[in-house]
């Protein structure tokens, strides 16, 4: 049997509507949906109605294992000659493992495509009014995972992610305490001011604001869970302003 084929489909950060159009398309003509923890049903309506859907999700601690079993299914299904929508939250290769994934389908002869997605790193600070380049504010910005890195995040470059104007922290929700820390001991000031963004485009939305010095336990006060999005700079002070604007131009529409 000839193989079928793998798309490594970006499905943003939920809401069906940002989907692209070609993430659409392949959704409706798959054969296979092997999808992630993140993914709302809206988005898993849009398949075909005879598609197999197959949860994969990482429960904390397995993601390794878990990978495992992803790389083994997407091998399976694609040598039944399958059209296999891998559907991953966000980008595929922003801290998705989409990379290790293309890695092992290339490696067995699997014939691929990866479409890309919106991620939180753009769609968390959109959804809370921040603006994460801004002429005033804002020249450059850095996309960190919030993960340790190799149980060390002393390993980042803290040194150099505190010069930089905007930060954004994926997954960060449990070390926002040490992120706040290393960057206030590598120079950043405690009173920078900080942003994190539960559930973006979710049902359950919920924004918290302070500085460097008090987001960790702004945090901890208001019960922030995963998945949420960490902003760190002089942008989240913005933030009032552009969320009213937003808000009036969407109820003009």
């Amino acid at each position: 049997m000839e193989a079928g084929k793998v798309y490594l489909v970006g499905a943003g950060p939920g809401d069906p509507e940002l989907l692209t159009v070609k993430a659409v398309r392949l959704l409706q003509g798959a054969d296979v949906v092997i999808y992630d923890r993140l993914i709302q049903e809206g988005v898993l309506a849009l398949a075909s109605p005879s598609a197999e859907q197959i949860y994969m999700g990482k429960p904390v601690g397995q993601h390794d294992s878990r990978q495992d079993e992803i790389h083994s299914l997407l091998l399976l299904k694609a040598r039944e000659g399958k059209r296999v929508v891998r559907l991953k939250g966000g980008d595929p290769f922003l801290f998705g493992r989409g990379g290790e994934e293309v890695e092992y389908l290339a490696e067995h002869g699997i014939p691929f495509e990866v479409i890309p997605g919106v991620s939180a790193a753009l769609a968390a600070p959109l959804a809370a009014g921040i603006a994460i380049t801004h002429r005033d504010a804002a020249s450059a910005v850095a996309i960190v995972t919030g993960h340790e890195c190799k149980g060390e995040p002393s390993l980042l470059p803290w040194g150099a992610l505190a010069k930089l104007d905007s930060l954004v922290f994926l997954m960060g929700v449990h070390n926002v305490r040490k992120i706040s820390r290393n960057l206030i001991e590598n120079g950043k000031k405690p009173d920078t001011p900080a942003a994190m963004i539960q559930m973006a485009f979710w049902p359950g939305e919920q924004v918290v604001t302070g500085t460097l010095e008090n987001i960790a336990d702004e945090v901890a006060r208001a019960g922030i869970q995963p998945p949420a999005t960490l902003v760190v700079g002089e942008v989240v002070n913005l933030r009032k302003k552009l969320a009213l604007a937003m808000m009036a131009a969407v109820r003009t529409v």
